[in-house]
């Protein structure tokens, strides 16, 4: 290798320090990341003083990680990296439902819980009960299918945000589909939020004059034996910032209509007052055996 190396001749020599990786996907993807990230400098022409300011932002965001706060999570989701995963992973799957960022929330294991179960009870506000089928792509109900829920509360906090005003839990519940594929839950119609801005991404979000708010939203984890898990979301159609959510997760086809249903019966049958706020969300699974990908895995050992 040459000690005197210039720009273009020193990317090749970073790219041929790969060559012997075992792991041919971790080499593509070691190779693609060096070419581009030092197009990007060459591009930009950073000053020493602005390379030290972006070193000091990315040990800012990890230093501000924690048990309950993933701010790595929330500086993709800002960028929009991770609805662009999605977008692309979804591409490989058209005809299932729709995925989404899976947020920097997702930090707890959300209780187990039986269909109809309220999993807002601490929380004050409109009640609302969320219902739909999970099915496969073909139309089949999917029994047994588990489902992970999790929102904000009607003044826009997590759990986890608000140690001693709502109990770890909150907001969250794990059920299973019956056997017509149906779920069922109660809670309140949670409100738009902030993402959280008292760390270096709040930072960026300031710097380029950008909004920190998501729209109303309640988020999906979806696991079956034989499908593909999906994490989505259902938004609560006509909420604030709909149309410029912070991290650009809105989908159409996951806007839903909460609406106020004034059956008696419907009530007593899911065990609130008349009338109340109905979401109905159809979920539908791609079967794992037929989702097709030329990608290969990286190796478990690489991510340790």
């Amino acid at each position: 290798m040459s000690k005197d190396l210039g720009p273009e001749s020193l990317t090749e020599a970073v790219i041929d320090s790969f060559k012997d990786t075992a792991d041919p996907r971790l080499k593509a993807i070691l190779e693609s990341l060096t070419r581009n990230l030092h197009n990007f400098v060459r591009q930009v022409s950073p000053s020493i003083s602005e390379w030290e300011a972006a070193i000091n932002f990315l040990t800012a965001t990890g230093r501000k990680c924690d048990d309950v706060r993933q701010e790595f999570i929330l500086l993709s989701d800002v960028l929009g990296v991770s609805m662009l995963v999605e977008t692309i992973n979804d591409q490989e799957t058209p005809d299932a439902t729709d995925s989404t960022v899976l947020g920097p929330f997702h930090m707890v294991e959300s209780p187990e819980r039986h269909l109809g179960d309220n999993i807002s009870s601490e929380s004050d506000g409109d009640v609302c009960v969320v219902r739909g089928r999970v099915l496969s792509v073909t139309g089949l109900p999917i029994p047994n299918a588990r489902i992970d829920v999790w929102q904000a509360n009607t003044t826009g906090f997590y759990d986890v945000q608000q140690p001693g005003i709502q109990s770890v839990g909150n907001g969250r519940g794990l059920f299973r589909t019956d056997e017509n594929g149906a779920f069922h839950f109660r809670s309140v119609v949670p409100s738009f939020y902030p993402i959280p801005t008292d760390g270096p991404v709040g930072g960026l979000l300031k710097a380029s004059g950008r909004h920190p708010y998501r729209p109303a939203h309640i988020h999906f984890i979806v696991t079956a034996a034989g499908f593909k898990e999906l994490t989505t979301h259902i938004f609560i159609g006509g909420s604030e910032y709909i149309d410029s959510d912070a991290v650009f997760a809105v989908k159409e086809s996951l806007i839903k209509s909460f609406t106020p249903n004034e059956d008696p019966a419907a009530a007593a049958e899911f065990g609130v007052d008349s009338p109340f706020i109905e979401g109905v969300i159809d979920i539908l699974l791609h079967p794992e055996s037929q989702s097709p990908s030329s990608r290969f895995q990286v190796s478990e050992e690489v991510v340790r």
